[in-house]
């Protein structure tokens, strides 16, 4: 299951997801993303994934192209959320 909370200002957009973001979620994920991107314009973007316990495959995907389309800035605390995020915006986390 996963959590996904909008919270749009008129100077931000804030995508704070908390769970599992795979399967039927990562398309849920993308729904959302698809349904806010209109809104975005210029605003700053951010993601919140402190709260993201697993992605497969398609939940990167899907980060990598918000990422891509926004520059958003991709937030994470652990060792393993900051792992996705080496992995989504293609850095080696080995160096």
């Amino acid at each position: 299951m996963l959590r996904i909370t909008m919270k749009e200002t008129p100077e931000t957009v804030a995508i704070i997801l908390e769970g599992r973001l795979a399967g039927e979620w990562a398309s849920e994920l993308k729904r959302a993303w698809t349904e806010a991107a209109e809104r975005v314009n210029a605003r700053p973007v951010s993601v919140d994934l402190r709260s993201v316990t697993y992605a497969d495959e398609e939940g990167k995907r899907v980060l990598r192209e918000i990422e891509e389309q926004t520059g958003a800035a991709l937030i994470a605390t652990t060792p393993w959320t900051k792992h996705l995020v080496a992995e989504i915006c293609g850095k080696n986390t080995n160096e």
